[in-house]
């Protein structure tokens, strides 16, 4: 067990509250264990996904799992799993808050720029080469020149 991943106590924990590893068909999944361990390292050092180390097998492998199933929903599903264990063996507080970041007031100087981002401006040389899009005197006018 390396530095960080799940000892065997915790793992008993969660495995039950994960899919299940052997499909109903299909080509079997790589050991769940293995790519949550992986998946961990990930979380915990924040390095791209391209820098798992080997030993928890392609990187792509661990980032499809991961995202598979947080499509599906699993980690919110263990998360409440965990959340409702601790709580009837009585080891929340639920007086303790936290506070998001979104309420967090901005700088007095972030407020009153101009917002939205800038139209890409085409160059003089595209402008030339492409069609005009309107025609610049109107037709009535240029009978009267005549």
């Amino acid at each position: 067990m390396g530095r960080g991943e799940l000892s065997d106590r915790r793992w008993q924990r969660l495995e039950p509250l994960l899919p299940a590893e052997r499909p109903a068909r299909g080509r079997p999944n790589k050991d769940h264990r293995l790519i949550v361990n992986g998946i961990l390292w990930k979380l915990r050092t924040g390095a791209p996904w391209r820098d798992l180390p080997e030993r928890y097998g392609p990187w792509a492998t661990v980032y499809t799992r991961f995202r598979r199933w947080r499509l599906a929903g699993v980690w919110d599903e263990v998360l409440a799993e965990v959340q409702r264990e601790a709580d009837a063996a009585g080891q929340v507080d639920w007086s303790l808050h936290f506070v998001d970041g979104t309420v967090i007031r901005a700088h007095q100087h972030a407020a009153g720029a101009k917002g939205g981002t800038l139209k890409p401006r085409r160059s003089a040389a595209a402008r030339a080469d492409s069609a005009p899009k309107s025609i610049s005197v109107p037709k009535a006018r240029a009978s009267r020149w005549r």
